[in-house]
């Protein structure tokens, strides 16, 4: 009886949305500290070694200084997490892999299977960022705003106000968007600003944002600092 009524009770207990598929999240890397609240649990957080897997539904933490990578190899993609960011090992909502609450990642998609249908989204206050094959980084501050810079092929931000409809940011393009603004794009060139400035912790109006305190502002090892695919 206690097996038969197990995934009734999994299921219930997804409030929020479908659920999400069955994909494998793995931390590659792992600089200082970076910790796992098993379904979002606060009571149940374990500190986390390279190598070490993850759930969706998880949250994954970084402290100041920390740093780690996570793949998710079924839909080649990897996220490379700042510190002192908060992320969410997918959402419920069909095609999002990770939810970012606070601080800065960076994504990198390889192309998927010619002719697959499968979605690739980051959820970020208030939008959605899809794409097919691509590279960029975004940063939520503590009021939600996102800065959104691509380094190499198209994001769609689909933002969640209504009747707003999808906008394009192309390579060299960055954008800012919140729950209560829609994207404002602007060229990265009119900066000064590349994908170097955003690996050493620096945001396209010149400031600094908390996600982007690292020790270096080197990558992970095993990550890709310009165009080029992704190391396995």
């Amino acid at each position: 009886m206690i097996t038969l009524l197990a995934p009734l009770v999994f299921t219930l207990l997804q409030a929020t949305g479908p659920v999400p598929d069955a994909l494998t999240y793995r931390l590659d890397e792992v600089k200082r500290s970076v910790t796992r609240l098993p379904g979002g649990d606060k009571g149940k957080e374990v500190k986390m070694a390279k190598g070490d897997a993850a759930s969706s539904g998880d949250v994954v933490k970084t402290g100041w200084w920390a740093q780690t990578v996570i793949s998710v190899p079924e839909r080649n993609s990897r996220f490379e997490v700042y510190a002192n960011t908060q992320v969410k090992l997918a959402g419920g909502e069909p095609g999002v892999l990770l939810i970012l609450d606070k601080g800065r990642i960076k994504a990198f998609f390889l192309a998927l299977v010619e002719g697959s249908q499968q979605e690739r989204q980051v959820a970020v206050p208030g939008a959605l960022l899809a794409v097919r094959g691509t590279r960029y980084g975004v940063e939520v501050d503590k009021n939600g705003k996102s800065t959104l810079v691509v380094f190499e092929g198209v994001v769609e931000v689909l933002h969640k106000a209504p009747h707003t409809e999808s906008i394009r940011v192309k390579a060299g393009e960055w954008a800012t968007f919140g729950p209560n603004a829609l994207p404002q794009i602007q060229p990265m060139t009119m900066r000064g600003f590349e994908e170097k400035t955003w690996n050493q912790g620096m945001l396209p109006d010149g400031s600094m944002g908390p996600g982007g305190m690292t020790p270096s502002g080197a990558m992970p090892k095993g990550m890709p600092a310009g165009p080029g695919p992704m190391h396995h």
